[in-house]
């Protein structure tokens, strides 16, 4: 894979190569396309690590004949194509992938990779990188001529992923999730507690508001703990409406989850939101996690707002 530098995210150890299986019946080519700066590369990276074999910026022209049954070609395979990709254009990439999805020998799936324009200004500004859209003009020229360019591919998208609070080892988290190619039966489920403030998860599937809880901010001694402490976990749990809730909301995801699986979908976003995403929605994720666990799913849990609240007036 060609490496470019992908600064713009987080820094995290990098993961181990998984083995890649022996042999596959239908070998899956993953197409990655989005925004410049939302993480392409990084996101090759990682399929890389997981076990596909990882191509960027390769040229249109030469996409059906590396793709195509018959050549000899049977591991999956990751495929970086975008606005820099020579011959590029969103229609002929469109045609494209209705031919490889026509080839009854391999599993083709579109990957959209996007950000706010905020978040592509700062990293293409902070890098000093110039966006390839807008050589001599404005960055938000470029990103808003980019966006316009890469809409139709993002409408044809099977998976659309929103970067702009991602670190590397979230992304890592979502393309496992979708991606992985020794996956036990069932779907991968993500719990994530957030704060209201700083806006709902982009990539949440399921969203469930505790703020009618009582909220231990209000409580000195809580004040700088967050739902992980034993103590808020005690003050939360006593409210009487927590019980009540928390049944009904794993009684309403009980017969949800066969469903979700038997339509297909391999990776389930739950979401769990309170005012500072500090206490109350932190104290419930873990919970809920615990309890999925418990019913035999595969559960990663993560709490994106703890630390942007730390000493906030909530």
């Amino acid at each position: 894979m060609s490496k470019i530098a992908m600064p713009m995210l987080a820094e995290s150890p990098a993961s181990p190569r998984d083995p890649a299986p022996t042999s596959r019946r239908r070998p899956q080519v993953l197409l990655v396309t989005g925004l410049s700066g939302a993480g392409h590369t990084t996101a090759l990276k990682i399929l890389e690590d997981i076990g596909y074999e990882a191509v960027d910026n390769l040229p249109l022209s030469l996409l059906s004949a590396l793709t195509r049954s018959g050549n000899g070609f049977d591991r999956p395979i990751a495929i970086g194509v975008d606005s820099r990709t020579r011959d590029f254009s969103a229609d002929a990439l469109a045609d494209q992938l209705d031919r490889l999805k026509a080839d009854a020998g391999s599993e083709v799936r579109l990957i959209f990779l996007t950000c706010s324009d905020e978040t592509l200004q700062r990293r293409f500004t902070e890098t000093r990188r110039r966006h390839p859209l807008a050589l001599d003009r404005p960055i938000a020229d470029g990103i808003r001529n980019e966006r316009l360019l890469m809409a139709p591919l993002r409408e044809r998208a099977d998976l659309v992923v929103d970067t702009t609070d991602l670190a590397i080892n979230d992304l890592r988290q979502v393309l496992r999730g979708h991606f992985t190619l020794d996956r036990k039966p069932g779907a991968a489920i993500a719990v994530v507690s957030f704060s209201y403030r700083h806006g709902l998860p982009r990539e949440a599937d399921l969203v469930f508001d505790v703020r009618f809880l009582r909220n231990p901010h209000y409580e000195p001694s809580m004040r700088d703990l967050t739902g992980q402490d034993a103590e808020v976990g005690r003050f939360v749990e006593a409210d009487p409406a927590f019980g009540a809730f928390f049944e009904s909301m794993t009684g309403l995801l009980l017969p949800l989850l066969p469903c979700f699986e038997r339509e297909g979908k391999s990776y389930l976003t739950i979401a769990i939101g309170c005012t500072g995403g500090r206490h109350r929605s932190v104290f419930t994720a873990e919970r809920l996690a615990e309890w999925l666990r418990n019913q035999g799913q595969e559960v990663s849990l993560r709490h994106r707002d703890v630390a942007r609240t730390a000493g906030k007036e909530l």
